[in-house]
């Protein structure tokens, strides 16, 4: 008895039991069907999400001259890394002929570092600013604050390409065309969604701990900075990540007031590369690899703080 009674149940362990007693089957079996078209859809949404950065880094990974002649294969043809070779500036005109290449010009570490200037700016500018606002929205008492209020949620309601005149006219007045200070002059200090995503987080955070504050002397600046500020890293992290993704992609701005060589960002740089290539013969192979090298920046970036966008954007309050 005291030997087959632990055989029995060790078998009984490790058995598996897909119906119950009454031959239906089992819950976890049942779970697992219900979900499987939930996943079958997220699947095929992820193959067709996906397969345009696949195509991409594919054509970037072909060597030019063979580009069109097995353009269906799923793999490179001819498999080379030259195009990133000569956009990064490391093959000579012959060596970038021979590839493929048109002969057009990409001065892509100037590009890129003129686009981390740009990014940086603006998320620090942008970011800070708003929570400022926000949280004097959220919590201090002045003469028309819910005026104040009502203009940035009407703000929201207006396209971004409604100002883009208006903008342009005033930064040409002031004489910062082609500057930095004109490319983030409009975006440095607000944006109507950051104000308004900050003030209702703001919002949330009980009173009673700056009231505590309060209490030992703290005023509202020091609250702000002190205790506000790191209470709220998961939203403002959100915001500076969004912000740095729509700054690291903005082409039009940048194209009407930056279109100096020495000021060119990242994107209107392999606008400007693509319209130095032939009409009858486009470098698109070089335009993939440039573009395949100018996503990892901000791939990295999602890669790293992706879980923390995802945290902050369902926030529900604080406890």
């Amino acid at each position: 008895m005291s030997t087959s009674t632990p055989v029995r149940a060790t078998a009984q362990a490790v058995s598996p039991e897909p119906v119950d007693e009454t031959g239906r089957r089992s819950p976890r079996r049942k779970s697992i069907l219900r979900k499987a078209p939930a996943w079958l859809v997220l699947g095929i949404s992820l193959v067709i999400t996906l397969f345009p950065f696949y195509w991409m880094l594919r054509t970037a990974l072909t060597d030019g001259n063979h580009l069109y002649s097995d353009s269906t294969s799923l793999w490179p043809h001819n498999f080379t890394f030259a195009n990133f070779e000569r956009v990064l500036g490391l093959a000579s005109d012959e060596e970038n002929r021979a590839a493929g290449g048109s002969g057009a010009d990409l001065d892509f570490l100037l590009y890129t570092r003129n686009s981390i200037i740009y990014t940086t700016v603006i998320v620090l500018g942008q970011t800070f600013s708003c929570a400022m606002a926000g949280y004097a929205l959220a919590r201090l008492r002045f003469r028309g604050r819910e005026f104040a209020f009502a203009v940035v949620v009407g703000a929201l309601m207006v396209p971004p390409i409604f100002t883009l005149l208006p903008n342009f006219v005033m930064v040409k007045d002031l004489g910062m065309l082609n500057t930095f200070a004109g490319m983030v002059a409009p975006t440095l200090l607000m944006t109507p969604f950051t104000v308004f995503f900050l003030r209702q987080f703001f919002m949330s955070i009980p009173r009673e701990i700056e009231e505590a504050a309060m209490l030992d002397g703290a005023g509202h600046w020091r609250i702000f900075w002190r205790v506000v500020l790191p209470m709220s890293k998961g939203p403002i992290l959100t915001i500076a990540l969004t912000t740095a993704v729509w700054a690291w992609k903005d082409y039009l701005w940048p194209l009407l007031v930056g279109n100096d060589p020495d000021n060119r960002v990242l994107t209107t740089g392999i606008g400007v590369f693509l319209q130095q290539s032939p009409n009858a013969r486009p470098d698109w192979t070089g335009l993939m690899a440039a573009s395949t090298l100018s996503v990892v920046p901000m791939l990295i970036l999602l890669v790293v703080f992706g879980r923390r966008i995802v945290n902050g954007l369902n926030f529900t309050g604080l406890k």
